[in-house]
C-alpha cells in the first residue's frame, strides 16, 4: 500500500507524539497548515452593528482573540470599562488571559468548563439582572449560547468582535493529499476562496466538530469521518480508526 499523505488544517501542535505514532504505525506523512487567520474587527466594522459597548454590565468571552479585540475596541472607541464589569469565560485558560488587560484579582471573573451551559450555570439567578455582551466571530453561528440565554430570559446582545480571514493556500497541491482534516466552517470557506473549482474526487475528509459537518455538506463535500465521538475523542484517534479500516 502506497504511503498516504494527510493534511491537517491546524498549526503544528506542541504535542506531536500522537501523530508520530500514526506515522510509525501506518506509514503516513502528516502536514499541518492553518487555513485561516483570526483578526479583530476595526472600530468602523464594529460600529456597523450599532452596538454601544458602554451599555453592558457583563461580558461573555470564549477566546483570547475576542478578549484582545474587545479591549482594543474600547480604546479605539474611547469607552471606559468599569471596574464593576463582570466577565464570564468559557474556560479557565480564557479567563486567565484577562490578566493581559485588567488586574485579575480585583475583578469579578467567572469561568466554565468549555460549554455554553456551564456559562449559563455560572450566571444562575445571582447575575441574571446583568446586561450581557456575548462576543462572537463575524459570521459564526451563535445559536448554541443565545438559545440558552433566551430560555433563561436574560438580557443580552451577541456582537462580533473578531473575523476569520482566509490564508493564502495557493501553494498547496491538494491533489497530492489522500486525507484532509477540517475543523471549522472557515476552513471550508478558505478552501474555496483559494481553490474555487475544487472537487473532492478521491480525497477523504475528516470533519472534527459539529459545525464543520453541515458547512462541508453545504459546499458539496462528503465527510468520511465525523469526530469527536466517545470512541474517537481526538483527531489522532479518528485518523487511527480510519486508517485501520481503510483497505485502499
Amino acid at each position: 500500500m502506497a504511503e498516504k499523505r494527510i493534511l491537517i488544517a491546524q498549526n503544528t501542535p506542541l504535542n506531536l507524539a500522537p501523530y508520530a505514532e500514526l506515522k510509525e504505525k501506518f506509514d503516513v506523512e502528516i502536514e499541518f497548515k492553518r487555513f485561516f487567520m483570526v483578526e479583530p474587527l476595526t472600530s468602523r466594522e464594529f460600529r456597523e452593528q450599532k452596538v454601544n459597548l458602554a451599555d453592558f454590565t457583563a461580558i461573555v468571552f470564549s477566546s483570547r482573540h475576542a478578549i484582545d479585540a474587545y479591549f482594543r475596541l474600547t480604546e479605539e472607541l474611547r469607552v471606559k470599562v468599569p471596574d464593576t464589569m463582570k466577565y464570564f469565560c468559557t474556560t479557565e485558560a480564557v479567563a486567565m488571559y484577562l490578566q493581559k488587560h485588567i488586574v485579575y484579582r480585583k475583578r469579578k471573573i467567572f469561568f466554565g468548563n468549555g460549554t455554553p451551559q456551564s456559562v449559563l450555570n455560572l450566571i444562575g439567578t445571582k447575575h441574571s439582572g446583568e446586561n450581557f455582551l456575548i462576543t462572537m466571530t463575524d459570521g459564526a453561528n451563535s445559536d448554541s449560547i443565545t438559545r440558552l440565554f433566551d430560555g433563561a430570559k436574560l438580557k443580552y446582545t451577541a456582537a462580533s468582535v473578531i473575523k476569520a480571514v482566509p490564508r493564502d493556500l495557493k501553494s498547496l497541491e491538494l491533489d497530492k493529499y489522500d486525507i484532509i482534516v477540517l475543523y471549522n466552517p472557515n476552513d471550508v470557506k478558505s478552501l474555496f476562496v483559494n481553490f474555487p473549482s475544487f472537487t473532492q474526487g478521491d480525497i477523504k475528509f475528516v470533519a472534527y466538530g459539529k459545525s464543520i459537518v453541515s458547512a462541508m455538506e453545504n459546499a458539496g463535500l462528503h465527510p468520511d469521518v465525523k469526530a469527536p465521538t466517545p470512541q474517537m475523542p481526538s483527531v489522532a484517534l479518528a485518523l487511527a480508526a480510519f486508517l485501520s479500516n481503510d483497505k485502499s
